[in-house]
């Protein structure tokens, strides 16, 4: 696959990627010293606003240049109106979506602190005639879901039997029986990307990458991500495993990293790479997020990806590069030869300015 290219249609596909879920109006404060103390202020020394939750996969899909369709509600004010004008910005097509009369926004305050983030969340359940229909999805070559225990995946299913590769990742279980029977159309996805302490639970194992291996007995494609360790994964078809350290970066905020991180995962996916490029692309671009701010705006475009490859040694003081790098990312080079040069947006301290200047405090 080009990145700088759309890919073509195949079997009568409407899209390449179809996302479900729930978009939320983040608001990420970073540069805190520290968490929030009871009873004191706390001062930021950035700040950033803009789509979160569904809509961190479904910006860094269409970077990568994916078609990709999001079905998700949008709140009937001004936080919805932004969201819906910032992923139609992006080239997302939300013809899927809804906008509910009456209903608000979910908001997200994120707190960047530490490497880790501690987030606050309010927001009511979209109205049930307004939520994604669970009736046939559009033909997509992928589709991106979120299960959790308990909720109906209808849908899921009926993507699998179109011939959808299903990536699915999962959130916390606040039911506390961490059993995978509990996630409905687990069994319908063809990769699962848990985080290691939600995979380790899930499988009653001790590590990474035992995880990956009991999960692989359940989808065809399992990958557990360990945050600043890498992330391992396991193809239970063919027995391949690879396991990648995570590229070193100055971290500014890990908000939307693991959306990044999948969406990574299933573009390497659909160009058909082998399991160690595809983990190797995704811990790459989860990586480049967490140097930004935000979900959405977070994700890299191949800009970022063709600056990064080409300044490799500029990481080493000496000006020499990073073997180790080189030899795993030795993939990108073609790609980089060919990618746009176009810097994606990022986020900016309120949900939009009315002039063309840009505060710098968004930038620290």
């Amino acid at each position: 696959m080009v990145p700088t290219e759309q890919p073509a249609a195949t079997g009568g596909t409407e899209c390449d990627v179809y996302v479900v879920g729930t978009v939320f109006q983040d608001i990420v404060f970073t540069g805190l010293e520290g968490a929030p103390v009871k009873g004191g202020e706390s001062w930021a020394r950035g700040m950033g606003c803009g789509p979160g939750g569904v809509a961190n996969a479904a910006t860094a899909l269409a970077r990568l240049g994916l078609r990709t369709a999001l079905s998700a509600a949008f709140g009937d004010d001004e936080y919805g109106d932004h969201c819906w004008a910032d992923l139609r910005a992006e080239g997302v097509d939300l013809s899927p979506s809804r906008r509910p009369a009456g209903w608000h926004s979910p908001v997200t305050v994120s707190f960047a602190y530490d490497g880790d983030r501690t987030m606050v969340t309010h927001g009511h359940e979209a109205p049930a005639e307004e939520q994604p229909p669970l009736r046939r999805p559009p033909r997509s070559r992928a589709c991106v879901a979120g299960l959790a225990p308990g909720e109906d995946a209808e849908w899921v299913r009926r993507a699998a039997e179109d011939g959808s590769l299903v990536f699915a990742d999962a959130g916390w279980d606040t039911t506390g029986r961490w059993s995978l029977s509990d996630l409905d159309g687990l069994r319908h996805c063809h990769a699962f990307l848990p985080n290691a302490a939600e995979a380790t639970r899930y499988t009653r194992t001790d590590s990474p990458r035992a995880a990956a291996r009991a999960l692989a007995e359940v989808v065809p494609v399992a990958v557990v991500t360990a945050g600043a360790w890498g992330a391992v994964a396991c193809d239970g078809r063919t027995g391949d495993e690879a396991a990648v350290p995570a590229v070193p970066v100055d971290a500014l905020d890990p908000t939307g990293a693991g959306d990044v991180f999948l969406s990574g995962f299933l573009f390497a996916t659909l160009a058909d790479w082998p399991l160690a490029d595809s983990l190797a692309f995704a811990g790459l671009c989860a990586a480049l997020s967490v140097a930004e701010f935000g979900g959405a705006h977070s994700a890299p475009g191949w800009h970022e990806i063709t600056r990064w490859w080409s300044g490799l040694s500029d990481a080493d003081p000496r000006g020499r590069p990073d073997p180790e790098l080189l030899h795993r990312y030795a993939f990108l080079a073609a790609l980089s030869e060919r990618a746009p040069l176009t810097s994606p947006r990022r986020a900016v301290p309120t949900i939009g300015f009315r002039g063309a200047v840009v505060s710098p405090v968004a930038r620290r």
